[in-house]
């Protein structure tokens, strides 16, 4: 049997879950946070809860909330105002192994906090990563890469690519004159393309991962 995750951490991740779905306008009940973490117990999501009120992470309404987590907020401290965040939409899934058919899924919207006014303006997506050809750069099975809009990019950048119908995110490197799509795992092989064989979808700025 496997051991069980500290409860500060679990706490953690139960505050990030808030935080998302709280500043996505999608508050959750007590029984999604049951459910989205495995308790055997609504009360122990409610405990959860109720210590990120007490550590002032949360904040609680006294209206008829009783049982549900829509009845928590985030404090005035938490919210950067100056930095609101923009949604960016969760457009299914990509391969960071080989190609993988470029269907947009549309699974929901990702809140996403940039760090400047002209940051607000970009134009962001978000794919959910299969495979395993990014491990070396962080990017693991599952990881949300949040992508910003472009269709050029500079050596090292991270990049969602487009070849044909199918996408893929590696490493952009060039070399003599080709594009070469370059992986960040050992085990696999680098794609090389000629200019205009190979689009440029946008820029990896931000890798999401959730333990639970």
């Amino acid at each position: 049997m496997s051991p069980k995750t500290p409860p500060g951490e679990t706490r953690e991740h139960v505050y990030q879950f808030m935080r998302d779905r709280l500043l996505a306008g999608k508050p959750p009940t007590v029984r999604e946070v049951q459910a989205r973490f495995g308790f055997k117990a609504v009360q122990t999501a409610q405990a959860h809860l109720e210590q990120l009120v007490a550590e002032g992470r949360l904040n609680k309404s006294h209206g008829d909330f009783k049982g549900h987590a829509r009845g928590y907020s985030l404090p005035e401290s938490s919210v950067d105002h100056a930095h609101p965040p923009v949604f960016a939409p969760l457009l299914g899934s990509i391969q960071a192994g080989g190609l993988a058919a470029a269907i947009e899924d549309r699974e929901g919207m990702v809140p996403v906090v940039r760090g400047s006014r002209r940051a607000g303006s970009e134009k962001l997506f978000a794919l959910r990563v299969r495979g395993e050809s990014m491990r070396d750069a962080g990017i693991l099975p599952d990881d949300i890469v949040i992508v910003r809009v472009q269709n050029t990019a500079i050596a090292g950048d991270i990049v969602v690519a487009l070849v044909g119908d199918e996408s893929t995110v590696k490493t952009l490197k060039m070399r003599r004159g080709k594009i070469v799509l370059q992986p960040e795992n050992p085990a696999f092989k680098e794609m090389v393309y000629e200019p205009g064989e190979c689009e440029i979808l946008g820029k990896v700025v931000e890798v999401r991962r959730y333990i639970e």
